[in-house]
């Protein structure tokens, strides 16, 4: 039961559509929750616009940027194919190329979802279009305004969305002008919601069109990756583990949690002088290999342990 379901969860996080569905419910969430405790339109001449737009845009750009920061895969990317500033390891082949620019499409693809559903939603909510665009609202056509001055017209308009206490007459311009804007809002929800599933049939389309690989090879390396970075990740980690350990073991004598420690060392002010220095890993033109640690390289002789003096424990 436990690997039935082990393996169905698997599934789901390699699934490009439950995480992008995963993604769109929390941002339509996390975009309600936003507005009903931090938006408040200030009702006033030459802030609406810029209140409302702002929280029209600046969270989806929020989003986008934190869409790019959060994939791994795009730090990959960009240090292994973007980067300049490292001297070059090796020949990168135009395949190599080309797979990269495919996921780095992919990734923008991912990256989107979260900003495409905020603009959407709040759209078709028409709240914050309503507050951006009262300022704006042709009135001209109506008695109620013949006589009343610029100034005092721009105040009316800009005091809308608040709904405040009114004549009449002005009430009901005032829901004629909501209801056009919330037209107005939904309306520009629906292209967008149009034009991002266009774009998206589009690009899947052109992906696929223009991948040098064909769609059981694009399936098989898209596993390869996952358990690539999967197999990977658990390696280091117990590589690094087991050489971190092994060099403790050379700076102070013994392995942490060990019971039976018979053999301390004391490590001497050139030792500790010598591990606050960082190596780096295979920096340069160098075909040895250096370990990143901040333990530094003096551990790794192999005559070290005998040049330092200890103590022995009694049992």
């Amino acid at each position: 039961m436990s690997l039935t379901l082990n393996s169905i969860v698997s599934s789901l996080q390699r699934s490009g559509t439950f995480i992008n569905s995963l993604i769109a419910a929390l941002t339509i969430g996390g975009q309600q929750l936003f507005s009903s405790f931090t938006f408040r339109c200030p009702c006033q001449v030459g802030k609406n616009f810029y209140y409302g737009s702002a929280f029209l845009v600046i969270p989806a750009l929020i989003l986008l940027v934190a869409g790019y920061a959060l994939r791994s895969q795009m730090w990959t990317i960009s240090s292994e194919y973007c980067c300049s500033c490292t001297p070059p390891h090796r020949q990168i082949r135009p395949l190599e190329r080309k797979l990269a620019c495919l996921r780095f499409f992919s990734i923008t693809g991912r990256a989107l979802v979260a900003p495409l559903t905020w603009l959407a939603v709040t759209l078709l909510t028409g709240t914050y279009y309503e507050c951006a665009a009262s300022e704006f609202a042709s009135v001209d056509h109506y008695p109620v305004f013949d006589n009343v001055s610029a100034s005092k017209r721009e105040e009316i308009l800009a005091g809308f969305p608040c709904c405040k206490s009114a004549p009449s007459d002005v009430i009901l311009v005032r829901d004629e002008v909501a209801l056009l804007h919330r037209y107005q809002s939904q309306m520009l929800g629906w292209i967008l919601i149009t034009l991002a599933t266009i774009a998206v049939l589009v690009s899947c389309c052109l992906a696929r069109c223009c991948s040098p690989l064909t769609s059981l090879q694009h399936h098989y390396w898209t596993n390869q990756l996952h358990n690539e970075r999967e197999l990977f990740e658990q390696a280091a980690e117990q590589h690094s583990r087991l050489l971190i350990m092994q060099r403790i073991k050379k700076i102070f004598g013994f392995i942490p949690g060990k019971e039976d420690i018979k053999h301390i060392r004391i490590p001497s002010c050139q030792d500790w002088r010598e591990i606050s220095a960082p190596s780096l890993l295979c920096m340069g033109d160098d075909l040895q290999g250096h370990h990143y640690s901040f333990l530094g390289d003096r551990v790794d002789e192999d005559n070290e342990e005998s040049k330092s003096r200890g103590i022995e424990l009694q049992p």
